[in-house]
């Protein structure tokens, strides 16, 4: 059945490959993850990683040094009261998400003491947040980010040493265990809970002189069933997500079904954005027949959003997206200003000139005012493009897959390892110039460097929604060669077209579309040759 009406409407549970509420509807999971929020990142504080401003407690370490003990103590107070609140949630509901990820630092809810101390002030903030939750119908995953002692051994995990000592050491393991269990009791009747996400991206690989921790994956094994042993002590409704190893992209660890109620939680960072980056996550969702979810994804460009989410969903997959909030950026939903001064608090960090008291809280005051959802800069080209309304634009190599003929369009012709990656879509993807281009930033996979080569009688098909009157195409060619062109919208023919011959870049208008909640328009070569650079949906003038 498919979902229909209110969200939030019973526990989430698998049923088959499939994500279903407590109405029987099918659910696909459309939402973002909330770093930063209860488990810091220093990237999110624009730290390169070199510094000692890259986890939760390096980060407090500097701020306390900076600012003295009583004004960092404050800040906290203020930067959870702040960074994340209703209106955050409210506004994610009104673009039409459907769920989010709480990542957390066991610190938040635990004492780093001996035996078991458990910290209120942290359960009221998940509290707090899951009614705000539930009053915009948005499930809630709650994601141990970072486990006692460290489940990756990474900034990402607020390890002390960057070994995941959660599966070396005793009192990790028995404090990790206890918290799962401490959380299931607490949460076990909230509905708007949509499951436990055990651990996040456990055991890095090896790093550049690093050891690799593949030899701890029978521990990491071995904790999914005691964990989930102690939550079914108290809870037997809630969802189980589960990832794998190596940045959660391994699925070695899924030899088994932990949990009849429990899901596939794979990431997937600066990969093609086509089918051969989803390939052994379904073919694992079938031998185990449980759902699966992309459940941490992102940093990239907005049109590699266009290309990566709309693929998901059309292959029953949710997906959510990382993160909602971090400063000075235009790839997460909301940016924070960058302060006046920022850039001496990261010298400062590299072991650079040390600014005074007055001067670091003056700084870091214009920190928490700016992190209000307010006072935050909203980059609406990246919901845009998550979702292919108008204004969005698509690259040519981003084509739908056709029911009925899988991932073949011409049937003819595979170009195989383009820049190092294999295309397995049957049609003819090539570099857009003979040298390739030098990375831009750390998850660029170079896919934009790549179009689609098309000739008579092949087509592609792209799907958009949101079409409203007025709104026009614009198809990108940067070759035609004695072509000829026929567009449709959902089978009907809007128009044919003849461009220049040229190599050179030229630009296509086609308007008078139909308006519609969703449409399917397809570019279907008569004559000719072309490469097809992108098609974008240009909202109404």
């Amino acid at each position: 059945m498919a979902h229909q009406g209110k969200i939030v409407n019973g526990f989430l549970k698998a049923q088959g490959t499939d994500i279903v509420n407590g109405a029987g509807e099918r659910i696909i999971l459309k939402g973002w993850g909330l770093g930063n929020w209860l488990l810091c990142e220093g990237y999110m504080w624009l730290s390169d990683g070199s510094s000692r401003f890259d986890r939760p407690r390096r980060i407090e370490a500097v701020i306390r040094e900076l600012t003295g003990s009583e004004y960092s103590k404050n800040f906290w107070e203020k930067f959870r009261d702040r960074y994340i609140t209703r209106d955050d949630v409210r506004y994610m509901a009104q673009l039409g998400y459907n769920s989010v990820r709480l990542p957390i630092n066991w610190r938040i809810l635990m004492e780093d003491e001996p035996g078991i101390i458990w910290k209120e002030d942290g359960f009221k903030l998940i509290d707090r947040f899951l009614d705000w939750c539930e009053e915009e119908d948005l499930y809630v995953f709650l994601d141990l980010h970072g486990a006692p002692g460290g489940q990756t051994g990474h900034n990402i995990d607020d390890s002390i040493d960057d070994m995941p000592r959660l599966f070396m050491d005793q009192d990790s393991w028995d404090k990790g265990i206890a918290l799962w269990g401490e959380l299931a009791r607490r949460y076990k009747n909230r509905e708007v809970v949509g499951g436990y996400d055990i651990l996040n991206e456990p055991l890095r690989p090896g790093l550049t002189n690093e050891k690799n921790l593949d030899y701890l994956l029978p521990r990491l094994a071995k904790f999914y069933d005691e964990a989930i042993a102690e939550i079914r002590k108290y809870d037997t409704k809630h969802m189980i997500s589960l990832e794998g190893h190596h940045w959660a992209t391994d699925i070695s660890v899924f030899y088994k079904v932990y949990d009849e109620n429990s899901l596939i939680h794979f990431h997937r960072y600066a990969c093609l954005p086509g089918l051969e980056s989803f390939r052994p996550y379904l073919e694992i969702s079938k031998r185990l027949n449980l759902p699966l979810w992309l459940g941490e994804t992102g940093e990239n460009i907005v049109e590699w959003y266009a290309a990566m989410y709309p693929l998901s969903v059309s292959l029953g997959i949710g997906y959510n997206l990382w993160t909602w909030k971090k400063m000075n950026c235009t790839n997460s939903p909301l940016s924070v200003k960058k302060p006046e001064g920022w850039e001496k608090i990261i010298a400062y960090t590299k072991g650079g000139p040390r600014p005074s008291y007055e001067e670091a809280q003056a700084i870091f005051d214009q920190y928490l005012e700016n992190i209000k959802f307010e006072n935050c800069v909203k980059n609406e080209a990246v919901n845009i493009h998550v979702f292919r309304h108008p204004g969005c634009r698509v690259r040519g190599t981003d084509f739908d897959l056709l029911p009925g003929k899988g991932i073949t369009y011409s049937g003819i012709r595979n170009e195989g390892n383009i820049y190092g990656y294999q295309t397995e879509t049957g049609m003819k993807i090539v570099p857009v110039s003979d040298t390739p281009m030098d990375k831009r930033f750390f998850f660029d996979c170079g896919w934009d460097q790549l179009t689609l080569e098309m000739e008579a009688g092949e087509f592609a098909v792209y799907s958009f929604e949101k079409i409203e009157e007025g709104c026009r195409l614009k198809l990108e060619l940067s070759l035609s060669q004695n072509a000829s062109l026929a567009i449709y919208q959902d089978d009907a023919l809007l128009s044919e077209v003849k461009p220049n011959d040229s190599a050179q870049k030229q630009e296509v208008i086609v308007d008078r579309l139909n308006p519609s909640s969703a449409s399917r328009f397809k570019v279907l070569v008569k004559n000719g040759v072309i490469r097809f650079d992108a098609i974008s949906l240009l909202a109404a003038e």
